[in-house]
């Protein structure tokens, strides 16, 4: 019998352990979940026979130690800071992991040591990252492999509510972290276009947007991601024209959020005097300039230079933040504030499924003909626990754990699935599930 230690039971992991449990009779699997809360693992395993559900610390050093060095291998959905914790552990007692995060520079920097153990970290096997590496290399080194050189590739992904379910004039729902969404764009978004740099700052991201349609879910509009730079490195082409990786969201959401980004509702670097006191109208109120008997939308308004009844106002007012409710965050910062409200308005209802949607662009020349490939995903959640954000980002990682456990993934060292031997069975079992791209080909 083969050991898996699952670190985590969040929200993402659903359908991860629906597939571990699933698959542990056939593979002779005994699985222990550890999370800090007993009952959220216990409600997910429901008293499987080849399930464990064990409370843990992941600050406990001896119990970390203890519980990775009986498995045969580490699965961490433990928040990104502490994924190198687990990895330092997994070296030490030469145990295989994998996780759907980010690599991060601590991990990065264990390459040696896992390839001298003898093992494998496999990182960013979720959905962004993960099925968006794993789709895009698919179709990169086909288009190499047929003699094709690759000119411009983009990409963007996006987690929203289903159109069935999109009933609120924002068309989005949290499906994911929200203080990630509330944080997204900070910083300077880079990429190359037609063989120039561009360097996008905070403040224009949510300015600079580019329209995609997806067929069967229709128009949406895409801001660009902080770096798309470095993936020149992580797909091997160095030498491309154009490299751009965007998120997401449906028209007009963009124009409504950027009055956030320029009032200043984002900033998560100070905290704000007396917040619990303060009114949702008050917090506005503190980033306009002061008049004497002007309302706060008014000022707000001429300060954008928009109408009172424009689909930006409309939006803001949905979220109810000119109200006279008190917030009640003690010494909270304006994007701690700004969350909160959001939390209370973008929750998907009971009943609701959410959506997640990718679509990857290539151009390329072969034979002195340009030509474009569109490949695009669309995965709707199946309910309010396997919503299509836990089975895109739980399936590809519970699916990497089974190649590595079954001798078929044999890579050692700090991977990404961007190489043929990891990502071809991958995606080939991902079609089970329905995650499958629908590619179009064309001459340009």
């Amino acid at each position: 019998m083969k050991n898996i230690l699952l670190l985590g039971a969040g929200l993402s992991t659903a359908s991860l352990i629906n597939y571990l449990l699933d698959n542990s009779e056939e593979n002779n699997w005994k699985i222990t979940i550890a999370d800090a809360s007993l009952n959220l693992v216990n409600e997910k395993i429901q008293n499987h026979p080849n399930a464990v559900a064990l409370e843990f610390d992941a600050y406990n050093e001896e119990q970390m130690e203890h519980e990775v060095s009986k498995a045969d291998l580490v699965i961490s959905m433990l928040p990104a800071r502490m994924h190198h914790l687990v990895a330092i552990k997994c070296v030490k007692f030469k145990i295989n992991m994998v996780t759907a995060s980010y690599v991060g520079e601590e991990i990065r920097e264990m390459e040696e040591a896992a390839k001298d153990a003898g093992i494998l970290l496999l990182n960013e096997i979720g959905v962004d990252p993960g099925i968006d590496h794993m789709s895009a290399m698919e179709i990169i080194h086909r288009i190499q492999e047929n003699g094709g050189k690759l000119t411009s590739f983009k990409s963007s992904t996006g987690g929203l509510v289903a159109p069935e379910y999109d009933n609120n004039p924002w068309q989005y729902k949290f499906t994911w972290n929200p203080r990630n969404v509330v944080l997204a764009g900070q910083g300077v978004s880079m990429f190359i276009r037609n063989g120039r740099y561009k360097y996008i700052p905070y403040y224009r991201v949510f300015t600079r947007l580019e329209p995609v349609h997806i067929d069967g879910v229709g128009e949406f509009e895409v801001y660009p991601n902080r770096d798309s730079l470095k993936y020149r490195e992580t797909y091997g082409l160095s030498d491309i024209e154009t490299m751009f990786r965007g998120t997401l969201r449906r028209p007009g959401f963009c124009s409504a959020w950027n009055i956030f980004v320029q009032l200043g509702l984002t900033d998560n670097s100070f905290t704000m005097e007396d917040s619990e006191n303060m009114t949702y109208r008050d917090f506005v109120n503190t980033f306009l300039a002061y008049h004497v008997d002007k309302p706060v939308e008014e000022k707000l308004c001429n300060y954008l230079g928009i109408s009172n009844d424009s689909p930006e106002m409309i939006k803001l007012r949905y979220l109810d933040i000119f109200s006279n409710e008190k917030i009640g965050l003690k010494n909270a910062t304006p994007a701690q504030i700004l969350q909160k409200r959001l939390e209370e308005k973008w929750q998907l209802d009971p009943g609701d499924k959410d959506m997640i949607v990718m679509q990857h662009q290539f151009e390329y020349i072969k034979e002195g003909k340009k030509k474009k490939i569109v490949s695009s995903l669309v995965v709707k959640g199946k309910n309010n626990m396997e919503t299509a954000m836990a089975i895109t980002v739980g399936v590809p990682v519970a699916i990497g754990a089974k190649l590595i456990l079954n001798g078929i993934i044999k890579s050692t060292g700090v991977k990404r699935p961007v190489e043929k031997a990891i990502y071809k069975p991958v995606l080939k079992e991902l079609e089970d599930y329905g995650i499958k791209f629908i590619e179009e080909e064309f001459d340009i």
